[in-house]
């Protein structure tokens, strides 16, 4: 086959900050220099996958059948203007058309590749006087304010939400401006409050280890929202640590108990006499880029470890320095919160107890609810485009 040759045009769009220089076909790929210096590589395959006809024009879903075509597919013709780059290909008679601005977007070679470092920014105990607080009327009346807390939320994992109304719904309301509810055995929403035969520790008035909600479950809850209907008894402050922080340091101190925590998944049980929920995780999740984005750890939701013989000790060594760190006065934060206050945090991020209190002595209430990851995220990212 001859090489196609590169068209470029003689003039530049101001519209587009970058723009195709060269192209040249290598290896199962077009190489394409942008006017910047970049070189950025496209394979066939990708590029034919990701023609623009192959999407649905409504939906944006895929419509494309990728086993129509051969591993083998090939450009005929390439060539480009200011604006497109146009590949007309070896099989189905088939052309693409793709924007450059597009092809700059999604290149995926090269200083092109994405930036997949996370965007959390973790935190210790200091952070009890800049936890980011929120005004709940802003939140439901204004975009803006919501994108505001939404964003201090992903990036912190803990916000306050304050001047909630005296109303059991509002914590429900304001979770709601987010997405739907997530709900669990323990309802759509729940009250946490001493009751006589509690069904779990948050139903009585002793102090409750720092924990992650429902690791028993498949997916454990995303955030969560905890509304202050009231809170006049003496003690039950509230307590966090950021879990992120707490494995940056062990994965830098103790790297081989950070791998067993992360690779063996161990059981993880709620059982009452309507349910009897089970789930295997691993403590510690990573994402495909090595970056730390869950902590499931509750030991009082733990059930009894199953771990191959020849890994059991050393993960109990483990397992113990993490629970020795989560216990380190350094990490912590504890406060009281009001009537009227709302503490939203990431249930998968960051963990959260409360100590004990007298139940002979006011009242302490709470209106709970969660919203799971996917939902919170997709709001955040429509509302970024939104207000873009």
């Amino acid at each position: 086959m001859e090489t196609p040759q590169a068209t470029p045009s003689l003039d530049i769009a101001v519209a587009n900050d970058f723009q195709i220089e060269s192209v040249a076909l290598i290896d199962r790929a077009i190489q394409i220099r942008w006017n910047d210096g970049i070189d950025s590589t496209y394979h066939y395959i990708w590029l034919r996958d990701n023609c623009p006809s192959a999407f649905h024009p409504q939906t944006g879903e895929r419509s494309f059948d990728l086993l129509s075509i051969s591993k083998d597919i090939h450009p005929l013709c390439v060539s480009f203007d200011e604006t497109t780059l146009t590949i007309e290909w070896s099989e189905q008679a088939h052309i693409s058309h793709f924007e450059q601005s597009w092809l700059r977007e999604f290149g995926y070679s090269s200083t092109l590749a994405k930036d997949h470092s996370s965007p959390y920014e973790s935190w210790d105990g200091t952070f009890i006087d800049h936890i980011p607080m929120y005004d709940q009327q802003s939140i439901m009346t204004s975009d803006s304010a919501l994108y505001e807390w939404m964003s201090a939320l992903d990036k912190y994992g803990l916000t306050i939400i304050d001047n909630m109304p005296n109303d059991s719904d509002a914590g429900v309301q304001t979770a709601m401006r987010v997405d739907y509810l997530r709900q669990t055995n323990f309802g759509m929403t729940f009250d946490v409050i001493s009751e006589k035969s509690p069904i779990n520790l948050a139903y009585t008035s002793l102090s409750l280890p720092l924990h992650t909600d429902l690791p028993n479950q498949e997916l454990p809850p995303g955030y969560q929202f905890l509304h202050f209907l009231s809170n006049e008894s003496i003690g039950g402050e509230s307590t966090f640590v950021d879990g992120l922080k707490v494995l940056e340091g062990l994965r830098e101190e103790q790297p081989e108990y950070f791998r067993l925590l992360a690779e063996y998944a161990i059981p993880f049980r709620f059982h009452d006499t309507a349910h009897d929920i089970r789930e295997h995780h691993p403590v510690i999740n990573l994402d495909n880029f090595g970056n730390i984005v869950e902590i499931k750890y509750n030991a009082h939701l733990a059930d009894v470890f199953d771990l191959p013989s020849d890994v059991m000790y050393d993960y109990y060594l483990a397992y113990r320095e993490l629970m020795a760190r989560l216990k380190d006065s350094r990490y912590k934060i504890e406060l009281k919160l009001a009537a009227g206050q709302m503490v939203v945090f990431d249930n998968r991020r960051v963990l959260h107890g409360r100590n004990a209190f007298d139940e002979n002595v006011g009242e302490r209430r709470l209106k709970g609810c969660y919203v799971d990851r996917s939902e919170f995220k997709s709001r955040l990212r429509t509302l970024k485009k939104q207000l873009a």
